[in-house]
């Protein structure tokens, strides 16, 4: 296999995980959020909150009020499936 193969194949693996990661740590705040004085061992609470705030918060920001509902992270999650996938795309074929 060619070395520049090799390099697209490394990318499309390393937004794969990105994104899923990305997708994980937001589904743990979620869930964190639902339940009160919620912590998880070794710091991975704010581990989980230094993560997902730069994705949340300019989205949080940018969005109207709906009455208590947040949906900052349904739109990040959006937002990070569609970016993925573009990538991708954009990306030559590895043969």
């Amino acid at each position: 296999m060619c070395s520049t193969c090799l390099l697209i194949v490394f990318i499309e693996s390393f937004i794969n995980v990105l994104g899923w990661a990305l997708t994980l740590a937001i589904f743990v705040r979620v869930i964190l959020s639902w339940i009160p004085n919620a912590r998880l061992p070794f710091g991975l609470g704010e581990f989980v909150f230094a993560v997902s705030e730069p994705i949340l918060g300019p989205i949080r920001r940018a969005m109207p009020f709906f009455g208590g509902v947040d949906f900052s992270p349904l739109v990040a999650l959006l937002l990070i499936q569609v970016a993925s996938s573009v990538l991708l795309r954009v990306l030559p074929p590895a043969i």
